[in-house]
């Protein structure tokens, strides 16, 4: 059996869309038939394809099950083990050490690049997930996610160097005790400059598009404390984003519930949210994490974001101007 820890983003998912997500070869059909042979369980115990799986629960799934291709459903796939490198080229190698902003013996903090997915799943093809064998250094064990980012947003992204280490992240995450700290560029400028955003937040299906709501009947609390930084006429507004809970999509879908879209997420600010002459990138940083008395990490801003604080006069810190 190989082990999977659901992360926050994952929290409160069914565990059928949790395979869906991060195993799209197994089907329904063969997940309904793993979970009734024992194949699949969920905290040691056997589950049902409707049950909800929460952070810090351990998905065991037979390696025999993780093998079979949904092409070739008979026919086991031979896949690496968790423990053995993948085969990455010298520049994917170079790449994630590049990305490294701190490490000791129990974590490493890696400045994620836009674009590039923190897990695999359906059409994903490299993920940050796929690739921490890079980052075992001296450890015994292969680093751990412990908690994710959008595809899109950038930033500081914690990595457990052991299983013990990721079980006490998991438990800092869910207890809402680490200090997270966004930048982003939104359209318009909201006219309080300091707020707190209280609305309740639920995902949606539309065929194999998944997309966050805002549902005050069945949607989860989800509360994020805003800052204007600096106001850019009426136009635009570069703001400090802190949530306290960790939904998914939360600050993307929150900051388009009060009219100032994020520059660039055309999934929930659609045309609003491009600006003619800048990147048409999402603008949302993960800039700085801090869990007391264990790590306090600041990341650069992404390369699209450098040129778009040039374009609107913004001041970039002197240290990441180059």
């Amino acid at each position: 059996m190989t082990e999977h820890t659901v992360t926050e983003a994952d929290s409160g998912i069914r565990l059928d869309r949790w395979f869906k997500r991060h195993m799209p070869h197994v089907t329904h059909a063969l997940l309904e038939k793993s979970l009734r042979k024992g194949d699949v369980r969920v905290s040691g115990k056997k589950a049902k394809t409707s049950d909800r799986v929460e952070a810090g629960r351990i998905i065991s799934v037979n390696k025999h099950v993780e093998g079979i291709s949904s092409s070739r459903a008979n026919e086991p796939r031979r896949i690496p083990e968790k423990n053995v490198a993948p085969t990455l080229s010298v520049e994917d190698i170079r790449m994630m050490h590049e990305m490294v902003l701190y490490k000791n013996a129990d974590v490493i903090v890696i400045n994620k690049p836009a674009g590039l997915a923190v897990q695999g799943g359906s059409g994903i093809t490299k993920s940050i997930d796929g690739m921490l064998d890079t980052l075992r250094f001296d450890g015994k064990e292969r680093p751990k996610l412990v908690h994710r980012l959008d595809r899109d947003t950038s930033g500081v992204l914690v990595l457990a160097r052991s299983a013990k280490t990721a079980a006490k992240l998991m438990k800092i995450f869910s207890g809402k005790t680490a200090e997270k700290t966004y930048w982003a560029l939104v359209k318009g400028a909201p006219e309080i400059t300091e707020g707190k955003i209280d609305l309740p937040l639920a995902k949606q299906e539309e065929g194999d598009v998944e997309k966050v709501a805002i549902d005050k009947e069945e949607g989860k609390r989800a509360v994020t404390l805003y800052r204007v930084i600096e106001r850019l006429s009426r136009a635009l507004a570069w703001v400090e984003l802190m949530p306290v809970t960790g939904r998914t999509h939360q600050l993307r879908v929150h900051m388009a519930a009060i009219g100032h879209p994020i520059i660039g997420d055309g999934k929930y600010g659609a045309r609003e949210a491009f600006i003619d002459g800048l990147p048409n990138r999402l603008h949302l940083h993960a800039r700085h994490i801090r869990i007391q008395g264990m790590l306090d990490v600041t990341a650069p801003l992404p390369k699209h974001m450098k040129e778009s604080f040039k374009t609107l006069g913004l001041e970039i810190p002197a240290s990441e101007k180059t």
